[in-house]
């Protein structure tokens, strides 16, 4: 006799790599239906990110419209809506526009925010990356100075081409060499005759050493890698101010710039802070083993959202992690339907890695970390982005052809990607930044 009973509602909240794994997932029972909740109706792919940011890529490149994605789904409903706040008891959430949504199981994956410490004017002066909206706004930065330096040279002795990237974990390392390919072999074909002799890119981090997380080789590697793309590094130091018009350091040096792209570290997005959930690190909401809130076995938290225990600690904030953990926490649920036993996390530990450029890259593969750099290096990179990519629904040909384009034309950039009129880039007053 059919099950006449009706399908379980899931209600998820974000469409990054766990929101979207565990839709996914779930998209392929009939005994579940399922509401996505998204501020901007788009799954981004971060990972990417920096890539926009320095004019390797649009951001319709690294963006996947979610209607699209499940349109051969009719359990799945996309709603391109802000949630603003949660209420665990119910399995609900409200919407900005005071509407409420509830379910019979809430998954919240909400996702992560720049974390700036505190660190005066960085929040109103520098520029993170974390979205799409953000990488767009530091390639616009980026263009318009080298517009406004063409015509009026005199602008680089106020500091216009010293870029200052803060953070020595992948993000800023990756933006950091990217940036400096930009700079110095890219934008001298674009604007002939500009000096970029005296342009500075500069990596600060409080660290000894950048990628911290990776090896004494991998360190070794990425800062000679760096150097020799003319990334000058500021170790063992923090910015202490962002302004307009300079960064300062804690050792009491000030450094010139209007661009400080902020790549320190990660918090649980706002939503974290009203969703009446016990906080962890970094404002991360706390889970059990099997991704539930404790007290709330209808509620799971993953991703960037989430402090997803592994031992004593918690998991990287990596796309892996979150894709894996949306998988599980649907298996979980589909679990409680078939009756069976939800199964505690485990993580496939896919490694870790870094792209410093073209032909440079570090990883470290596998729960034992087999080390590769280089071009090896950057073949481990290109496949483990394909994987996520394809786990997301996107199509992987175009990213394996610009791979080709990337590695192979070293100085290659569209005219559309570089021509500051085809993207919002008004033009700077150097008196006020």
């Amino acid at each position: 006799m059919p099950d006449e009973r009706p399908p379980v509602h899931v209600v998820i909240v974000g469409a990054g790599f766990a929101g979207v794994a565990c839709a996914k997932r779930l998209a392929t029972d009939p005994r579940v239906r399922v509401t996505i909740l998204d501020r901007t109706g788009y799954h981004q792919f971060q990972p990417l990110l920096y890539q926009v940011a320095t004019a390797e890529l649009t951001g319709s490149d690294i963006v996947f419209d979610l209607e699209q994605l499940f349109a051969k789904h009719g359990t799945v409903e996309v709603r391109t809506a802000e949630v603003v706040s949660v209420d665990p008891a119910t399995t609900s959430v409200t919407l900005s526009d005071g509407q409420t949504v509830a379910g019979d199981v809430l998954v919240l994956a909400a996702g992560a925010q720049p974390n700036f410490f505190h660190t005066p004017g960085a929040e109103q002066h520098a520029y993170p990356l974390y979205s799409v909206e953000d990488a767009r706004r530091v390639r616009s930065r980026v263009l318009r100075i080298f517009a406004d330096v063409a015509d009026d040279p005199d602008l680089a002795a106020e500091g216009a081409l010293n870029f200052v990237v803060v953070g020595g974990g992948p993000t800023g390392v990756e933006t950091a060499g990217a940036l400096a390919e930009l700079v110095y072999d890219v934008m001298p074909h674009r604007h002939h005759g500009l000096a970029v002799s005296g342009a500075q890119v500069i990596l600060v981090d409080l660290g000894p050493a950048v990628l911290g997380a990776f090896s004494e080789a991998a360190h070794t590697y990425a800062t000679k890698q760096l150097q020799r793309r003319g990334v000058q590094l500021r170790l063992g130091v923090s910015a202490t101010e962002v302004a307009p018009d300079h960064v300062r350091l804690s050792d009491g040096t000030t450094i010139r710039t209007r661009l400080v792209v902020w790549g320190g570290g990660v918090m649980a997005a706002p939503l974290a802070d009203r969703s009446n959930l016990p906080q962890g690190r970094g404002g991360r909401i706390d889970v059990r083993p099997d991704l539930t809130v404790t007290g709330h076995p209808s509620v799971y938290a993953l991703g960037d959202f989430a402090n997803t225990p592994s031992g004593d600690d918690a998991l990287p904030g990596l796309g892996s992690v979150a894709q894996q953990a949306g998988a599980w926490a649907a298996s979980n649920i589909l679990a409680d339907l078939d009756g069976t036993v939800r199964e505690p996390f485990h993580y496939h530990d896919k490694g870790i890695m870094a792209m410093i450029g073209r032909k440079a890259a570090v990883a470290e593969i596998g729960e034992h970390r087999h080390e590769m750099h280089g071009r090896v290096a950057f073949a481990a990179w290109l496949g483990v982005h394909a994987q996520l990519l394809a786990n997301a629904g996107a199509e992987v040909k175009a990213f394996l052809a610009w791979a080709e384009e990337y590695y192979v034309r070293p100085h290659h950039r569209s005219a559309a990607l570089l021509d500051p009129s085809k993207v919002d880039t008004p033009r700077i007053d150097w008196h006020h930044g």
